[in-house]
């Protein structure tokens, strides 16, 4: 069970407040836990606490940075059940799929306490000319100093972590809000920060709405903002004024399936319907188009409709529940219209379509025009198109005709087709005989087109909240 209150995190300690908001269990919709709200005024001293805490951070030995991470390592290791039931309640996320996000968690503190003792310089030849004899240049990465970081509701864990562990390792002060659906993971990963030796101001957790957490995008103290969410991140950037940003802003992925498959049918159906579903499709690199080559398209189509149909939904606790609730009813009513706008625009449902209050039953369409919603937008739930392609190059330019390019998936064993797919697929990455929901937590990602800027990943994400500092020295 959850606490029955959690507090906020205010410059390293916990506060508590008389505004108060509520979290219910998403699929029963009862209150789970009640949270504390930060004042205007608390905010401002989160911001100033960062600010004041910049030479302390830089000065914060990378040993240190280390032992931080690593004691955030051993207690969530020790809390892990706790941290996955926060999960199940909180985001409707099933169990085992909340298991696995306390895991990437884990990995995540882990790879970043790792890098925190590996941030490279670098020594430059500067003597290419006479004149340029006895001139040597040397450059070391440097803290950016305080930054911000606003996450989503989908995995308030991993979202969370991979921007607070790298943002430590780097040796940057910050001020993280998270979802106001989700803020209890990023509560309890305050309170394991808050047991180590960080400088007083080095961190703050507010769980704010997107009303007022405007000074996070806004101020100017702050050096990068990072967000990742939705197509808000545009106008946020916007706001932004001169400091950095990076944003994170989902996709619509795309996984081709080629013609010489055919043999390998039955994994392919395990991995796109897991890349389809899982967590309730609500997820950025979710398998949201997927395009079989002609020859095999009907065999795929009869397996995936199949195992779709065995998919076992309902409370998220039970261990045998594939498939849980969506964040809110909001969200499934706004897919299940769109999947109706789609029907009625000549697509066919092969199964699912269906919703129950925020239960959204697993959908997959064909013959759905391309202009429909669910196949140029984002449909972040349980829903999945299916298209045939004669050619190859015919199904590239269909991954590629969308707004989105964060990550794509192809199955094939022609070498040259995984060469040429890696070369003109407009996206982040190009994952070669997996689903595009495939992620290793040290691996660049990011987007292009409307789906972001710039790279997490550790070594990344550490880049972004360092700068390179030259010294030139002559003897």
């Amino acid at each position: 069970m959850l606490n029955p209150s959690y507090p906020y995190y205010l410059a390293n300690r916990a506060q508590t407040s008389k505004e108060i908001l509520e979290v219910r269990n998403k699929f029963s919709g009862r209150l789970a836990t009640r949270v504390a709200v930060p004042s205007s005024a608390a905010v401002e001293k989160a911001i100033a606490a960062a600010v004041n805490a910049t030479r302390t951070m830089r000065e914060f030995k990378p040993w240190a940075r280390q032992a931080v991470l690593q004691h955030c390592v051993q207690r969530f290791s020790a809390r892990r059940d706790e941290l996955a039931e926060a999960l199940c309640i909180e985001a409707g996320k099933p169990i085992h799929d909340a298991a696995g996000e306390v895991t990437r968690l884990i990995e995540t503190f882990r790879i970043a306490a790792e890098e925190a003792v590996r941030i490279n310089g670098e020594v430059l030849n500067l003597e290419l000319a006479p004149r340029l004899d006895g001139y040597h240049g040397y450059v070391k990465r440097v803290p950016l100093g305080p930054v911000s970081f606003i996450t989503p509701f989908n995995f308030p864990l991993n979202l969370v972590a991979h921007k607070v562990a790298p943002a430590i390792a780097a040796g940057c002060p910050f001020v993280l809000k998270p979802s106001e659906k989700t803020p209890v993971g990023a509560l309890i990963i305050g309170a394991v920060l808050a047991e180590t030796d960080l400088p007083r101001g080095a961190f703050s957790i507010l769980p704010l709405d997107g009303a007022h957490a405007a000074p996070l995008v806004e101020d100017e103290r702050f050096k990068l903002l990072s967000f990742t969410g939705g197509q808000i991140g545009w106008q946020l950037k916007a706001r932004a004024g001169h400091k950095k940003v990076t944003l994170e802003l989902g996709g619509n992925a795309a996984c081709i399936v080629d013609a010489d498959q055919g043999d390998k049918l039955n994994h392919i159906v395990e991995r796109l319907v897991f890349g389809a579903f899982y967590q309730s499709g609500q997820s950025c690199i979710g398998v949201q188009r997927i395009y079989a080559h002609a020859d095999i398209y009907a065999a795929l189509k009869r397996k995936l409709v199949a195992a779709t149909r065995k998919l076992k939904a309902g409370d998220p606790t039970d261990p045998s529940v594939f498939l849980g609730p969506m964040i809110d009813e909001a969200a499934a009513q706004r897919l299940q219209g769109w999947i109706d706008e789609a029907k009625r625009a000549g697509g066919k449902i092969l199964c699912g379509g269906k919703r129950h209050g925020n239960m959204l039953d697993a959908t997959l369409m064909e013959n759905v025009p391309v202009d429909a919603k669910v196949n140029r937008l984002e449909a972040f739930g349980p829903f999945a198109l299916l298209a045939p392609f004669e050619k190859f190059d015919d199904a590239l330019a269909m991954v590629n005709d969308s707004d989105y390019g964060l990550q794509a998936g192809i199955f094939t064993d022609r070498l040259e087709h995984a060469m040429r797919a890696w070369d003109e697929l407009e996206q982040g990455g190009v994952i070669v005989n997996d689903i595009p929901s495939f992620r290793v937590d040290n691996m660049p990602y990011g987007g292009v087109k409307l789906s972001g800027l710039g790279r997490e990943g550790l070594r990344n994400a550490i880049a972004d909240m360092t700068e390179p500092r030259l010294m030139v020295m002559r003897r």
